[in-house]
């Protein structure tokens, strides 16, 4: 039987970590696959691995360190996931979830999501960043969404929106900067669409998935976007587009976990250089709505 927190659970590992770091985060921040380095930024860093954590799931995946981060990313009270949690591993989506509610009991109002996925989109190329828009969550489809069961009044409203998921305001500063950064390739802004994986996509899957509307795909994030949207937190994030799913039956072309970390590497550079100038971009807390 999985099992489920409860509100004591999540408030056990907050005041953990409150008593062991001076850090009070504004702002968490989840590093997708090959973007741990972003975490390489904060300054005044203070590190804690999962495996130390009461109740936390251990990362499993290569890419993916394990570690939760403190400090300041260009000035602003950050929590960064090193490695985040993932269906495929066998983890229960309540486990894979478990961070958000954590980050908001320790009072972070902002959650920034990263993630490694492929491009769907015809226009996409390998190292494109893409802006999340707004996502599909397929397994949601087959009854599998983070806030089933008994709901705690205490994080949310049993029935949440999601038509704005991802922050207008933070959209548009996106755009803003990156143009100011002067980057060659235009900033793509689209949907992502979440598969439980771990097999990439068929050929069939990837046709129906771009009818559906999506414009990248992976293997994380919109679980942890639903939970934070229901404790109220303004969320945004980008997608690095590692790889072009394949269309063509008569291709060779295979995807595979080693070349998204590779051409993760190459361009994280890029996002996390972005990611870090929007930091100053983030209302301070007394302007939350």
């Amino acid at each position: 039987m999985e099992k489920r927190y409860t509100y004591d659970d999540y408030q056990k590992t907050s005041e953990w970590l409150l008593s062991r770091t001076k850090h009070r985060p504004q702002v968490a921040v989840i590093c997708g696959s090959g973007l741990g380095s972003l975490a390489g930024k904060v300054t005044e860093a203070q590190s804690f691995d999962y495996s130390e954590i009461p109740n936390f799931p251990q990362s499993t995946v290569p890419g993916h360190a394990g570690r939760l981060v403190f400090g300041f990313l260009n000035g602003k009270a950050c929590v960064m996931m090193q490695g985040r949690f993932h269906m495929y591993e066998g983890y229960s989506i309540s486990k894979v979830t478990f961070p958000v509610r954590v980050f908001f009991l320790m009072g972070v109002d902002t959650l920034v999501v990263t993630n490694a996925a492929g491009g769907l989109n015809p226009e996409f190329e390998v190292g494109d960043i893409m802006l999340i828009r707004d996502h599909i969550n397929l397994p949601g489809f087959s009854g599998v969404n983070p806030l089933i069961g008994p709901n705690d009044e205490r994080f949310g409203l049993r029935f949440p929106a999601m038509s704005d998921a991802y922050d207008r305001d933070m959209r548009q500063t996106a755009h803003r900067v990156w143009k100011e950064m002067g980057q060659q390739r235009e900033l793509k802004e689209g949907t992502y669409v979440m598969l439980a994986g771990p097999s990439f996509e068929t050929v069939a899957e990837c046709w129906l998935l771009q009818k559906l509307g999506a414009d990248a795909v992976g293997m994380s994030t919109v679980p942890e976007v639903i939970v934070a949207r229901h404790c109220g937190l303004r969320v945004f994030g980008f997608s690095l587009i590692t790889n072009k799913v394949v269309f063509d039956y008569e291709s060779k072309e295979k995807v595979n976990h080693e070349e998204v970390l590779e051409a993760g590497r190459q361009a994280a550079q890029k996002l996390e250089e972005f990611v870090s100038i929007l930091m100053m971009s983030i209302p301070p807390p007394a302007e939350v709505s």
